[in-house]
């Protein structure tokens, strides 16, 4: 093998091109598809849910916050995980009485789903790998953490779970 063998034309690597935030789907908590093309022009962000944790209450200011500015083109998706301290042991049912019962959710509620390990979901694969996103790599490091996605469908920011719903980092983004 000679010296500079690893510069030969045939010896390549693949780089995995950036995936469309539209072009992922999900299946809603009623078992729906959802197709993320139906969220062009929108500001999204998306929080990983649980009905048993200290941030739960965060879900009546997400209600507020999405009341207030979903005629602004903004939506927030719920995706249920029990994948920290089994937070969110319920069925997908018990988890939709509980969000509509107690909190009075409307906003869009998605399957439950693993937001991090082998079985992370596609939606949270995007969201957490730059090869995938174009953006950053980042981890979902606890409930109730926010992607917010602007309108072309890039990662604008990662909210912190302890950031409050009506916090300025998420109010400037909507109203940007």
């Amino acid at each position: 093998m000679a010296l500079f063998d690893f510069l030969k034309p045939d010896k390549t690597v693949k780089v995995q091109q950036p995936v469309s935030f539209y072009n992922l789907a999900c299946k809603t908590i009623d078992g729906e598809p959802f197709n993320f093309s139906s969220l062009k022009g929108k500001k999204v962000m998306i929080v990983n849910v649980a009905s048993k944790c200290g941030f739960t209450p965060q879900y009546e200011d997400l209600e507020k916050l999405y009341k207030e500015y979903s005629n602004m083109d903004f939506v927030i998706l719920g995706f249920p995980s029990n994948d920290f301290l089994k937070q969110e042991s319920g069925t997908e049912k018990e988890i939709k009485e509980f969000c509509q019962l107690t909190y009075g959710v409307s906003f869009p509620m998605m399957s439950k789903v693993k937001v991090r390990g082998k079985e992370m979901h596609p939606v949270y694969k995007w969201l957490t790998q730059r090869s995938l996103n174009g953006s950053a790599d980042s981890k979902v490091r606890w409930n109730f953490q926010k992607y917010l996605i602007s309108k072309e469908g890039n990662i604008e920011n990662v909210i912190s779970s302890r950031e409050k719903p009506f916090s300025s980092k998420i109010l400037d983004f909507i109203k940007e």
